[in-house]
Parts: C-alpha cells; sequence; structure tokens
C-alpha cells in the first residue's frame, strides 16, 4: 500500500484551510450583526435571510457538488469553488444594500458547499494508508473546530477596528493561497466512468434538503406552526421521491448502494444521534448562563470556549490512540464519557449551575471526538475511491441536517417543558403576560417593564422553568449518545 509522502502532507495543510475559514464564517456573522444592521437597516426577514440563506444553500447542494467533483475532477471543482469564494467574499464585504448583501451570501453558499466534500475526497484520494488517512481526517477536523474557537477572537478584533465588511475580506487571502498552491500540491482525481449528471435529481435534492432544513429551522426558532410542518413533511416527500429515483437511475446522484456496507451506514446514524444533542443543549446552555446565572454576552462567550478547546484536543488526541484501541471501543468509551457529561448537564440548578454545564459540555464534546474522527474516516474509507466525494457529501449533509433537526426537537422539548412550568404572577398586562409565558426572553424583557416584586416572581419561575427544559434535555442528549454506543456496540465490534 502506497504511502503518503511530503507532498501529501503540504496538500493536506492546503485542504485545511478553506475548512478553517468556513468555520470562522460561521460565528463571525453573528458578531457582525448589529454593526450591519446599522449601516444597512434591512427588515427583520432581510437579516434572516442574510444569516441563513448560506446555510440553506450549503446543506442543499452538498450532495450534487461531491457528485459533481467524482464526475468532472475534485481537485479542479475546489480551485472553482475556492474562486468563487474569494469573488463572493469581496462582493460580500462591499455590498451597499440589504439585497445585495443576501445574494452574495447566496453565493457563498453554493461556492461553500464545493468545498468541504472536495477537501474531504481528495484525502481519501491522498492518503490510501489507514493510519495516515486517520491522522489526516484529524486534522482535516481540527481546522474546523479550531476556527471555532478562533471565530469570536478573530471576529472581535476586526470588528472592534474595522467596519462589518471586514469579516467577510477573510475568504479574500485564503482563497487565494488555495489557488496557487492547490495545483501544485493536490492531486486530481475523477471517477474513470462518472455516467452523465441528472439535472432533475439536482432540483429534487435541493428542494427537499432545503425546505427540511427550513421548516426544521422555523420549528425551533417558533415554534411548531401549520405553515413550518407542510413544509417539512413536502420535503421528507421530496426526499422520499428523490430516493426512489435513484434506484432507477443507471448513473444516480447518490448511489444509495452505498448504504449497504455496513462501517458507512453504522457510523453515518451514529453521527447523526450525536449530532442532534450538541448544537441543541449548547443554544439552551447559551440561554441558560446567560438569562438564569446573568453573565453578560462576553462572559458567556468566553465559558463556551473550554468545549471547543475540549473537542479540539479530543480529534487531536484520537489518531494516537487509534494506534493500540478498536474503533469500536474507543468510539464506545467516548460516548460513554459523551452520556455523563449530558448527566451533569443536567444537575444544572437557578443558583449553582456554571461548573456543571461547562464541564458537562466539555466532556460531551471530548467523548464526541472519537466517533467525529473515526466515524468520518469510516463513512470515506468504505466508499469506492470513485464514490468517494458522494460520501463525503452525504457525511456532511447528515451532519447539517442533524443540527438542524436536533435545535428543532431540542428547542421544542425545552419550549414545552418552560410552558408547562412557568407561573406568570396575577395582575401584569396582558400582552407582558403572554410574552412572558411563551419563552424565558420574552419573560425577562416583561421583568424589565414590569418591575418590582411581581418581576422577581416571573424571574424566578422562569428561571426555574427554563432550567428544567435544560434538564430533561441533557438526559435525552446522554440517550442520544448512549444509543449511538450501542449502535457501534453491536454492528462495529469486530471491527479492526
Amino acid at each position: 500500500m502506497t504511502r503518503a509522502g511530503r507532498r501529501e502532507w503540504a496538500g493536506l495543510a492546503v485542504l485545511v484551510l478553506p475548512t478553517l475559514l468556513l468555520s470562522i464564517d460561521m460565528s463571525v456573522l453573528h458578531l457582525a450583526s448589529p454593526k450591519l444592521s446599522a449601516d444597512l437597516r434591512p427588515s427583520a426577514t432581510q437579516l434572516l435571510w442574510i444569516n441563513d440563506v448560506y446555510g440553506f444553500l450549503v446543506a442543499g447542494l452538498l450532495i450534487t457538488m461531491g457528485t459533481l467533483g467524482d464526475r468532472i475532477g475534485r481537485r479542479r471543482l475546489l480551485l472553482i469553488g475556492g474562486a468563487a469564494f474569494g469573488l463572493a467574499s469581496l462582493l460580500a464585504a462591499y455590498a451597499p444594500t440589504a439585497e445585495l448583501l443576501i445574494a452574495a451570501r447566496a453565493l457563498l453558499g453554493v461556492a461553500g458547499a464545493t468545498l468541504m466534500p472536495s477537501t474531504l475526497s481528495l484525502i481519501r484520494t491522498m492518503f490510501h494508508d489507514p493510519a495516515q488517512r486517520t491522522v489526516a481526517i484529524s486534522a482535516w477536523m481540527t481546522g474546523f473546530t479550531g476556527g471555532m474557537v478562533l471565530g469570536p477572537v478573530v471576529g472581535g478584533l476586526l470588528l472592534e477596528n474595522f467596519w462589518w465588511g471586514s469579516v467577510f475580506l477573510l475568504g479574500v487571502p485564503v482563497m487565494a493561497v488555495l489557488l496557487v498552491a492547490g495545483p501544485l500540491l493536490l492531486p486530481e482525481y475523477r471517477a474513470p466512468d462518472p455516467g452523465r449528471l441528472d439535472g432533475v435529481s439536482v432540483l429534487l435534492s435541493l428542494a427537499a434538503i432545503m425546505a427540511m432544513t427550513y421548516g426544521l429551522k422555523e420549528i425551533a426558532a417558533y415554534g411548531p406552526s401549520a405553515a413550518a410542518v407542510l413544509v417539512l413533511l413536502a420535503g421528507v416527500a421530496g426526499a422520499v421521491v428523490f430516493a426512489g429515483r435513484q434506484r432507477r437511475l443507471a448513473d444516480p446522484l447518490l448511489d444509495l448502494k452505498l448504504f449497504a456496507e455496513r462501517r458507512f451506514s453504522v457510523s453515518l446514524g451514529a453521527l447523526m444521534l450525536v449530532i442532534l444533542a450538541g448544537p441543541g443543549i449548547g443554544l439552551l446552555a447559551a440561554q441558560y448562563l446567560q438569562l438564569v446565572l446573568g453573565l453578560s454576552p462576553l462572559e458567556a462567550g468566553l465559558w463556551s470556549l473550554p468545549p471547543s478547546i475540549a473537542v479540539a484536543l479530543g480529534i487531536v488526541v484520537t489518531p494516537l490512540l487509534a494506534r493500540w484501541v478498536r474503533p469500536a471501543v474507543l468510539i464506545c468509551s467516548g460516548l460513554a464519557v459523551s452520556a455523563a457529561g449530558m448527566l451533569l448537564v443536567s444537575l444544572a440548578s437557578t443558583e449553582s449551575g456554571l461548573a456543571a454545564v461547562v464541564t458537562g459540555q466539555a466532556l460531551f464534546f471530548v467523548g464526541n471526538s472519537p466517533l467525529l474522527v473515526l466515524g468520518t474516516d469510516l463513512i470515506v474509507g468504505s466508499a469506492p475511491p470513485e464514490r468517494s466525494g458522494s460520501a463525503s457529501s452525504l457525511s456532511e449533509t447528515v451532519q447539517e441536517f442533524g443540527a438542524a433537526f436536533g435545535l428543532a426537537v431540542f428547542g421544542s422539548v425545552a419550549a414545552a417543558v418552560y410552558r408547562a412550568g412557568v407561573n406568570v404572577p396575577a395582575g401584569l398586562p396582558e400582552q407582558d403576560a403572554a410574552q412572558a409565558a411563551d419563552t424565558l426572553g420574552g419573560a425577562a424583557e416583561a421583568a424589565g417593564r414590569v418591575g418590582g416584586p411581581a418581576a422577581e416572581e416571573l424571574l424566578a419561575s422562569a428561571g426555574a422553568a427554563f432550567t428544567g427544559g435544560l434538564q430533561i434535555s441533557a438526559v435525552v442528549g446522554a440517550g442520544l449518545a448512549l444509543a449511538a454506543a450501542t449502535l457501534v456496540a453491536v454492528f462495529l465490534r469486530n471491527l479492526r
């Protein structure tokens, strides 16, 4: 088996760059929103689209772009996407209107969808030795988690000294390095007999994934409305039609035969389970730190760094442990730590929960690290080389969809517990009472307007109700981690 040399490892450094950038981009826009809003004055709907259109298009086009890379060449697609991302970054940075910024963000989403599956499938092409490939995927993931840590810091420094558009200019030098170094260090690969790209399948996958993601985001943000549920169901129906069409096509956009490989399907299912919990618990924990414990946004942001650092360390250590420990043993041991972390979060109270929440989240994320690295390695490595782009894109799609689904599920669970547990004091104005009974943020705003003993009573009840929702959600998260561990233990126990 051919082992990777200096050129491949140098090429890996080039592949980590766009991954790092995409991760940073996910967080810096939230920091830039206040300045952006003051300058461009977008409507509430426009601001939502500025934030969301990027994620919708990335999620919707991952499968298409991964398969397209198998057909036209993975390096070619990566370089085309890198050039488009750099140009769209310039357009976004200097956008004079909200409408143009939405268009630029949409272009960034299309370009971003080419980068993740292209980088991961090129790793499969460059690193044939399983041990080396595990280390390479660990480095690739370290870039992604490193961006999560660096995003708030880099974004804060830029916004402290420059205008809001400066956060988008980060993409320009990174993509310039990719365009120069990529042809020198990265190999080209395309499937020997790729077949034609089915346009109907592209449209079906885009419509289905965008509809499901949009429906889940709406449910997570505003609760289960009729419109959101209908959009979600329409997306599910589109996914069923898409899957049926793939079975009939000679050259499918997504080869469903990949699911017959146990390592592929089990790893994908386990990843889906643990990813359901991460974003949802993270969102609830951020609200808990600020609205229940009373930390400032900066303090809450700083306390979010230990979990990010923990997962980065776990990703780095996993390849070292994998040399001596079987994948199933390592993954299941990590998921047991994750479950313990979620149970620790469930001990949080309205008086003292900072240590439990921060430590519990850190344990949860570090425990997930072996599954993130080895599961991704199994997904990519179990697919034939000519289908690794498709496999990579499906892995990324599952993670994007899992995050959206998790936010909807955990948000709905926490909201239901909150509404059942909050006691609104009598005598509050009708609008304030309705707002306080709906969300913890609404209760905090209502308390600020009412003042006095009624406000203290409302905040105490709302804080206790929200904490109850966090506790139950954390127990559900522990159950998901144990379910993923069971799946791996049963079906991958003999894998060396």
